[in-house]
């Protein structure tokens, strides 16, 4: 197969357009954005609040000295760092609307983004009080933590900020890549029990949060709100939902010899409100595996109700999968992802996909159903052995009209490093491969590094950002 190789539509007359849907896509993404802009408000604007009521009621009033001011600064700096993560508890809890209007890659960027400040804000906030207590009862700061150590409540905030601080060092990206996913998952669901062991003294130590004042109603307020968005989304509803449907494994079919498709089907699997593009957290009920979540995309959806998921086998966790036996049953959390037809606002559509991001590439074009000559499809691989379900991309380009090319062979280290050496050669570019780019949506599925290779390109050609969606598989 030659670097630059596929089918391109050549109808013998141009076929009819549908009227141009461009007004409804330009207000569904108004709404997104709105969504989106009221989402970031209420988050600051809840840490405001939190200071707020701190300084209103007897915080301004009680700094008398320089010990009272250290003190009075090392609470605020409490209160606005578990503000902030009560807040990427509740972005972690997978809120519907919040991932209609984004997409879970947004949602959850913005969660780590708050990572380091909360880590920031609270080691400010136990050095000052522990530098203002210690000017306070002229001790040194090692004998003022020694005290605090020998207080209950303390110390499980002590507790709290060591399991905080596990959690997020083994969040950046240097340290977790040296980690598998599995270990990662587990140690990250530390970050709630860190919550919940700092509780104890935010309420009884210091009189901030004294019983019958604003604050204290506040804050069990948050409290209840993030855990009730965690127990519902996270639990209750995949678990409602997961019996509902009760999908078991109905086969294993090997596609190449490091990736298989799972074929499942389920009761009323139908009624999923499930688009292409999609992903869902997967977990396969055996001894071994029942408490491994798996992300996997649908590459397609059947008439009668079933869904196929493909996955590539890079690890002990995916390697089981191939194992499965026929009937195992699965559970689910999802459908999630913001990767389909619903972020569309161009007429013209340029699907780009490396790998195993085929995946939700394929079920995506099913989807979109584009109409004859408006969608162009780029599959990268390095070699043909890589080139995963490309019959089925090639029948579904000329159910659609669509061009379809597969670009094979090592990276180019000159420019545009995502494509190939040979194809960069010749002269291809993203714009050579989708002529009407700037008139397009593109969607690319891929690596983070070589992703975010195609995203700039893109860019430096004059997409903006509402035309790009990418959906990455790697964690």
């Amino acid at each position: 197969m030659d670097t630059i190789a596929g089918t391109r539509w050549t109808p013998a007359e141009e076929a009819p357009r549908p009227a141009d849907p461009g007004r409804t896509w330009r207000r569904a993404l108004r709404r997104r954005l709105l969504v989106a802009d009221l989402a970031v408000v209420v988050g600051w604007a809840s840490t405001a609040l939190a200071v707020g009521l701190y300084l209103l009621n007897g915080g301004l009033a009680a700094i008398a000295s320089p010990a009272d001011a250290v003190n009075g600064l090392g609470i605020v700096t409490g209160l606005a760092g578990t503000n902030l993560i009560l807040i990427m508890v509740v972005l972690a809890a997978r809120i519907p609307w919040l991932d209609r209007a984004v997409g879970q890659d947004v949602v959850m960027g913005w969660h780590r983004s708050l990572g380091k400040p909360v880590l920031y804000l609270l080691t400010a906030h136990a050095v000052l009080l522990t530098v203002g207590y210690a000017l306070q009862d002229g001790t040194s700061v090692i004998a003022e933590t020694m005290s605090f150590l020998g207080v209950g409540d303390l110390l499980y905030a002590y507790i709290a900020f060591a399991l905080l601080l596990t959690v997020v060092v083994t969040s950046l990206v240097a340290v977790r890549r040296r980690f598998a996913y599995e270990f990662w998952h587990v140690v990250h669901l530390l970050s709630y029990a860190a919550v919940l062991f700092a509780l104890p003294h935010q309420l009884s130590v210091g009189g901030v949060l004294a019983d019958g004042t604003a604050q204290r109603s506040y804050w069990i307020l948050l409290y209840v709100l993030a855990y009730a968005a965690i127990l519902w989304f996270r639990v209750v509803k995949p678990v409602a939902l997961s019996l509902r449907h009760r999908f078991r494994v109905e086969a294993v079919e090997w596609i190449a010899p490091d990736v298989v498709s799972l074929h499942l089907r389920g009761r009323a699997g139908h009624r999923l409100p499930l688009s292409g593009g999609q992903y869902a957290n997967w977990r396969f009920l055996t001894v071994r595996d029942w408490w491994h979540a798996h992300p996997l995309s649908f590459s397609a959806r059947g008439d009668d109700g079933g869904v196929r998921l493909t996955v590539r086998l890079t690890g002990s966790g995916t390697r089981a999968l191939s194992a499965l036996r026929p009937g195992t049953p699965v559970m689910f959390e999802g459908p999630y992802g913001l990767f389909t037809k619903a972020a569309r606002t161009k007429r013209s559509v340029a699907l780009v996909a490396a790998g195993i991001g085929v995946t939700p590439i394929r079920s995506l074009l099913e989807e979109l159903a584009p109409a004859p000559g408006e969608a162009t499809i780029l599959l990268r691989a390095g070699d043909e052995s890589q080139l995963y379900l490309w019959n089925e991309m090639l029948a579904l380009s000329r159910r659609y009209g669509a061009e379809c090319f597969a670009d094979l062979g090592p990276r180019s280290t000159v420019r545009s490093p995502w494509l190939s050496a040979a194809a960069v050669q010749r002269g291809v570019s993203l714009e050579s491969v989708f002529p009407r780019i700037t008139e397009s949506d593109l969607y690319v599925c891929g690596p983070s590094a070589w992703t975010d290779l195609v995203v700039r390109e893109a860019r430096s050609a004059g997409l903006k950002d509402s035309q790009i969606h990418v959906e990455r598989f790697d964690w």
